[in-house]
């Protein structure tokens, strides 16, 4: 089963909804430029950059990825863009929200790239229990990367006299960071992983390619 078939919209529906967020980053990008908001017009393109990575794999490798999981990642991207635009600072659960979904988005990657390799070495064999623990401790250690991204944007932008575009609230806002990346990446353990064997396929067969040149 696909992620498209679990969300229960066609394969046009969720291609629409793809397209009007990618049109809403665009424009929150144009925005930025015109108001002088380079850390808002930093955000929407790179986030924008992200949401194209599927068609950019579809053009070079001839790989389509199922249309739902084109949609999760919009979906996380957009709602990070919209949160460094107000809504948190003016709530809290946004910010869980975020990272629960942006952490899924982490997890499915992370799990896609380690049981490609596991496949493609037939020396592997890696317990399933040990896959989720992987999961978890992937998540966490891109959690620590980001963290220090951030914390490293803000400070080259204030040097800069440039507006940052992620924002550091401090030491309790990143420990519950943690915990709601946690919460994403168990969740992809438990009941995501069967999503992701069309990108494991193609990692895998990626890997197949590079072996063989």
């Amino acid at each position: 089963m696909t992620l498209a078939d679990s969300v229960g919209l066609s394969d046009a529906h969720e291609r629409l909804a793809v397209r009007l967020l990618q049109l809403g980053l665009a424009g929150l990008a144009v925005y930025g430029l015109v108001t002088h908001q380079f850390g808002m017009a930093a955000n929407g393109l790179f986030s924008l950059a992200v949401t194209l990575v599927p068609a950019l794999l579809r053009r070079e490798y001839g790989y389509t990825m199922d249309v739902g999981l084109v949609l999760w990642i919009a979906v996380a991207i957009v709602l990070h863009v919209v949160g460094s635009i107000g809504l948190y600072q003016q709530f809290s659960w946004y910010d869980e929200i975020t990272h629960t979904v942006s952490a899924t988005v982490v997890a499915g990657a992370g799990y896609a790239g380690f049981r490609a390799f596991e496949m493609h070495d037939s020396e592997l064999d890696v317990p399933s229990t040990f896959r989720s623990v992987f999961i978890v401790v992937f998540v966490l250690a891109f959690g620590v990367a980001w963290e220090v991204f951030e914390f490293g944007a803000v400070e080259i932008a204030r040097a800069m006299g440039f507006d940052s575009p992620v924002t550091v609230y401090g030491i309790d806002d990143i420990v519950t960071d943690f915990v709601f990346n946690a919460v994403g990446a168990v969740l992809v353990a438990l009941w995501g992983t069967e999503y992701t064997s069309g990108v494991i396929g193609f990692l895998r067969g990626r890997l197949a390619a590079h072996g063989d040149e």
